[in-house]
């Protein structure tokens, strides 16, 4: 049902500096609506991320109409939900829920999020061989768009292997065997790196909560094209690095506008201009400076 007024969320771990009620806010103004959106932090709140299946169930409970979920929830609200959208049960991540008819549904909106930023900031990047670093939720999303987007092979580099071996596993029983490989952020980042076309970045490292690289700059080169899913900043230490010795770049504010776009639509019903909220991201990320945000 299409109304006028809406109240909505985000969960996760340290998200007081996120844009994500700026953007979605902005957007309902501009369409004359009247759209809260709350900060449900549970660093703040002091409480573990398993406890998302409570705040999911207080939100519905309070009259939420949904909740946007971010790091470290997105798998772990699974277990909580009514049911699954096919593109979020596939990922085994869910980053938007909304609430209908008292059910808790379950959508992944950073897949289609991330397609289309790359889709548009990188139109021609080759995709015969890619590294991504990172096997979460974002991670998970990423990996699929990159698939999807019709990349060959993804090696999935985390520090936790099982989960890089679990993300694996699922990429090469959906897209088939032999599309994707994990590694752990060992010695062989050289020779992937040397192998790749390009090399996605999908952990939080680099935010201000998380400063540093995630991996020695000096493995750049000039040909590699790098992507970026941290937006706050939009220029993180590896994009600076990676500019400076020529590589094409992607930051992650088109990710973070295309995702929100689609969780505007999930919520409302209601059709975002997302020309205007690629405008918002780069006015707010710039007044922001170097603040860390995740979501």
């Amino acid at each position: 049902m299409v109304k006028d007024s809406y109240l909505v969320g985000l969960i996760g771990a340290g998200i007081g500096p996120s844009l994500s009620p700026a953007l979605h806010e902005r957007e309902a103004d501009r369409q004359g609506l009247r759209y809260v959106y709350r900060l449900i932090d549970i660093d703040a709140l002091g409480v573990a991320p398993d406890a998302v299946g409570d705040l999911v169930r207080a939100a519905r409970d309070l009259g939420f109409d949904g909740l946007n979920i971010t790091h470290p929830c997105k798998q772990l609200v699974i277990e909580h939900l009514d049911a699954l959208a096919p593109q979020a049960e596939a990922l085994g991540a869910v980053n938007t829920v909304v609430f209908e008819g008292g059910r808790a549904v379950g959508h992944n909106t950073d897949v289609t999020g991330f397609a289309a930023s790359f889709a548009r900031g990188l139109p021609d990047a080759p995709l015969e061989r890619v590294v991504q670093l990172g096997a979460g939720g974002a991670g998970a999303a990423v990996a699929h768009a990159l698939l999807t987007l019709g990349a060959g092979h993804v090696t999935v580099v985390d520090a936790l292997p099982d989960r890089a071996a679990d993300l694996a596993g699922a990429l090469n029983r959906h897209f088939g065997v032999g599309r994707a490989a994990a590694a752990v952020p060992d010695g062989r980042m050289a020779a992937l790196l040397d192998g790749a076309d390009g090399v996605v970045h999908a952990t939080p490292t680099g935010m201000a909560a998380h400063p540093g690289v995630p991996f020695a700059v000096e493995l750049l080169r000039p040909g590699l094209w790098v992507a970026e899913v941290v937006y706050r900043p939009l220029e993180t230490g590896l994009l600076r690095a990676a500019r400076g010795v020529g590589c094409a770049t992607l930051d992650g504010g088109g990710m973070a506008v295309f995702q929100a776009a689609d969780a505007f639509r999930l919520f409302t019903g209601r059709e975002p201009d997302v020309g205007r909220m690629l405008l918002d991201i780069a006015e707010l990320a710039g007044a922001a400076g170097a603040a860390g945000a995740w979501s």
